[in-house]
């Protein structure tokens, strides 16, 4: 186990360069067509020119010209993508429009350092009045984030100071001093932004705040209480009914369950880990990893979804996961991949990079369109004709098939896919002063500096289609150092080769150890068992009471209309039934499916009404070819009938 007080180092996104393979092509359309979309859409609702708006320009009678109280956070996040995809692919045009942004958000700073464009333009009288609903410090957050990322990508400070005075102005207004509000933002968030600007600035006073947000978070008297009261309000008569909502109905170190909004839960429990990390406090560590045991043994969808409810847009309880009207909302796994890479850093265990790897592959990936352009914003698990319960937070029509949309209403999803998706690199490694653990497979280069000199490690590998990884290594001179492969939960059985002859290894944790002297030029061959797993899930979910789901490597796969039939709950897979994973060339430009004979169960005539005594029913059992895709990769082509979890005769 890592000391905490020494927690492992990251690599930034320019030290991974992504060539091919399946993120190497998600990486492409990310900065081709993802990263413009968003533009085109932040440009015309004005979000780029918020901090330009008058009164008269908000009217929020009109959707698309009200300066919401979240929309800098929707401009920070794109910025932070724009930032990391500079640092990996030079775009003269894509910077350009970015420094323009940056420019209006320099030139809408007050002299006091207070930076939001909606309570400098529509209520300028009501900056820091409603800490619980309002979501500023949340928007500083994402904007701080934002101005690590393009400082880190292009040396240019302007943004970074403009953040830094910022930063200096909530630091002086909320702390533990008789001066200032005991208080803390109702949707985490900062907590992440001032850490990152503390790492960009060396500012102590910047990590200092971010770790008294955490810590004020739930204390008695509650500050939401104090805040409304002083508002005038009743806060009893609070909208979301409990602070569990918010994560602030206890002390962080006294909550044991994962509750609330689950967005504003992981990102506050991916800031605490970050805190945890930078100034080595192991009771917020063990916090972290008793809620992140009762997220991951209870509350996780299989797909790393976040979040049954609309309602609350979050949790329920343990073991509450039903699948078509799953919330998950896109938001919420792309937060569950930045806790699980900081909980791994300082507590070196593949149950964190696992489940970051399930997150990234299907409950993030889901949220976009193959082709770039249109998102999820919640991603169910079962979809069949239906009035869509998300429609108010997706923008999607209630249309007869669920659908990806081009902008939502609260469109905080597509630019911080964008952001992940850009900054992918980070999340392939992490390294010690002689130990260098790789998380990710894809075809790439990664340069990781050591103890005692740098080293190269070029992947190549048709991984998640195929479990064979080949790794040269390349050291300017002989040099000792552990190098640990991920090997993964999914994995039963693997083999391992160094410059062609058979090696054993300890696994530790989850990750397989090489220890030696490496030279230019050591191959390491991983060969990881991938064969069609059927999943089932804790007895305890009953939504999944005799079901399973399909599964090979990191890929969960759904059954669709379009290559199966319509009325997929009668379609069962016997269990004898042998499937097949392969790659179809023809489908999406070439992905993993799985192929296999199933069932269709139905009654062979219907005499009418609603219900019939099943006495008098004589049932059918039809033969099909099924045909499961990625889960990642459903609602790409015609609408249709998707599910994941299917019956097991």
């Amino acid at each position: 186990m890592t000391d905490i007080h020494h927690p492992l180092s990251a690599v930034r996104s320019n030290q991974v360069v992504i060539q091919g393979g399946y993120w190497g092509e998600r990486q492409t359309t990310n900065c081709t067509r993802t990263i413009p979309a968003i533009y085109h859409q932040l440009k015309i609702t004005n979000r780029t020119d918020a901090w330009h708006l008058h009164g008269g320009d908000a009217d929020p009678r009109h959707d698309h010209q009200i300066v919401h109280k979240f929309w800098d956070s929707d401009l920070g996040k794109w910025l932070e993508a724009v930032g990391y995809s500079l640092d990996n692919h030079a775009d003269p045009e894509l910077e350009r429009l970015a420094d323009e942004v940056i420019a209006t958000i320099e030139a809408g700073q007050l002299p006091d350092g207070y930076l939001n464009s909606y309570f400098t333009v529509v209520e300028p009288d009501q900056k820091w009045r409603n800490l619980r609903d309002w979501h500023e410090l949340y928007d500083a957050g994402h904007l701080m984030e934002a101005a690590n990322a393009y400082f880190q990508a292009t040396g240019k400070r302007t943004l970074l100071d403009t953040l830094v005075r910022f930063a200096d102005h909530i630091d002086a207004r909320f702390g533990p001093g008789d001066h200032q509000r005991h208080g803390y933002c109702g949707h985490p968030e900062v907590e992440l932004g001032l850490v990152k600007l503390y790492r960009a600035t060396g500012e102590r006073r910047y990590l200092n705040l971010a770790k008294y947000f955490v810590d004020e978070r739930g204390q008695s008297p509650n500050f939401f209480d104090i805040e409304a009261a002083e508002r005038g309000d009743d806060p009893t008569k609070f909208w979301a009914k409990s602070y569990h909502y918010c994560q602030a109905h206890a002390p962080l170190r006294e909550q044991k369950t994962a509750t609330g909004h689950a967005v504003r839960a992981a990102y506050l429990y991916a800031g605490a880990a970050d805190i945890a990390a930078e100034t080595g406090d192991q009771s917020l560590l063990e916090t972290c990893r008793v809620l992140w045991d009762d997220l991951t043994s209870k509350q996780m969808y299989i797909t790393g979804g976040l979040g049954p409810a609309h309602a609350n847009e979050g949790f329920t309880f343990g073991y509450d996961l039903p699948n078509e009207s799953a919330y998950a909302e896109t938001c919420a796994s792309i937060a569950l991949v930045f806790w699980a890479k900081s909980m791994f850093d300082i507590d070196p265990d593949s149950r964190y990079t696992d489940v970051m790897e399930r997150a990234l592959y299907n409950g993030v990936m889901s949220g976009v369109s193959h082709e770039g352009s249109e998102f999820f914003y919640a991603n169910p698990l079962a979809s069949y004709p239906y009035v869509n319960p998300h429609e108010h937070f997706s923008g999607i029509n209630s249309a007869r098939y669920y659908r990806r949309s081009e902008w939502f209403v609260c469109p905080c999803c597509p630019p911080n896919l964008a952001r992940v998706v850009a900054n992918l690199g980070t999340y392939f490694t992490s390294h010690s002063a002689d130990t260098i653990f790789l998380h990710l497979y894809n075809h790439s280069h990664i340069r990781i500096p050591l103890a005692t000199g740098t080293v190269q490690l070029d992947q190549e590998t048709h991984y998640p289609w195929a479990g064979d990884v080949q790794l040269t290594v390349r050291v300017e001179q002989p040099m000792p150092f552990k190098l640990a492969l991920r090997i993964p939960d999914w994995c039963h059985h693997f083999s391992l080769r160094v410059n062609g002859q058979t090696t054993s290894a300890d696994v530790q944790r989850g990750y397989a150890l090489i220890d030696r002297v490496w030279s230019n030029g050591d191959r390491v061959e991983l060969s990881l068992t991938m064969p069609v797993e059927r999943i089932a899930s804790h007895p305890n979910v009953r939504h999944n009471a005799g079901h399973i789901a399909l599964q090979r490597g990191p890929i969960i796969y759904c059954l669709e209309e379009v290559d199966n039939g319509s009325n997929l709950a009668n379609v069962i897979i016997p269990r004898e039934a042998k499937l097949l994973g392969q790659t179809d060339s023809s489908l999406l430009g070439g992905v993993g499916v799985i192929t296999g004979e199933g069932a269709r169960v139905e009654p062979a005539t219907w005499a009418g009404g609603l219900y019939q005594p099943q006495s008098k029913l004589q049932y059918t059992t039809q033969p099909i070819s099924l045909k499961a895709i990625p889960y990642s990769l459903w609602a790409n082509r015609e609408p249709g009938e998707m599910r994941v979890w299917l019956r097991e005769q």
